[in-house]
């Protein structure tokens, strides 16, 4: 579990790549101080296991289903990454509930200077922004950030001068990939919601459902 509060930039150092996967190496400093064989990373918001470390970095496997879903296949050496330890029992909780489990990927349409804020337009799937509301959260290559609106077929957030200069999203142009997590509330309300029988789900809920389960 994350908060999307990212700890460094890192670098990718080199990439192993598998006919479905790859081997990332990835140089860093801070969050190397207690990372340990086996635990959790998120790259770029994607939840990925530490599986060797050096002292100028560490190695984390990338599966097919993560390429699949995530910007992770298009880094080449030298790209630079948000790097962000899995979160401490004792930590401040400063973001909001991170998986790492990204939903897909987006594209930054357009950016906008707005006195010292700079607007992040995004757009992104309509089955990911069905759980995308404004004032919400949202990771964006696992940054927590605020929607600040949303349209049909994207959405904005506002970042200040601080959350440029220590991610890469000060780094992003419009037409660059993005991951995205929404707030993972929203997918498990929906779930409760939906019939948990054959029966109810193909009928939806009715009043004689309601009545019948006592309602």
């Amino acid at each position: 579990m994350f908060t999307g509060i990212v700890e460094e930039m890192g670098t990718i150092r080199s990439i192993r790549r598998g006919a479905h996967s790859a081997v990332l190496s990835i140089g860093a400093a801070l969050v190397l101080s207690d990372l340990k064989i086996g635990d959790s990373v998120a790259v770029n918001g994607v939840c990925l296991t530490a599986t060797g470390k050096d002292s100028g970095g560490f190695t984390a496997d990338v599966m097919h289903e993560t390429l699949n879903r995530s910007s992770l296949g298009a880094l080449v050496p030298g790209s630079r990454v948000n790097l962000e330890r899995a979160m401490a029992a004792d930590g401040r909780f400063g973001g909001h509930i991170v998986s790492g489990h990204i939903d897909g990927t987006g594209t930054i349409t357009a950016l906008r200077k707005d006195d010292n804020a700079v607007w992040y337009t995004v757009q992104a799937t309509p089955s990911l922004l069905r759980y995308v509301v404004e004032k919400g959260s949202i990771t964006i290559d696992g940054i927590s950030l605020t929607v600040a609106s949303v349209e049909p077929d994207r959405f904005s957030v506002s970042i200040i001068p601080h959350t440029a200069a220590v991610t890469i999203l000060g780094q992003k142009r419009p037409g660059d990939m993005v991951n995205l997590e929404p707030d993972i509330i929203g997918k498990y309300v929906e779930k409760l919601l939906q019939p948990r029988t054959e029966q109810t789900r193909s009928g939806g809920i009715s009043l004689e459902f309601l009545a019948s389960n006592g309602f």
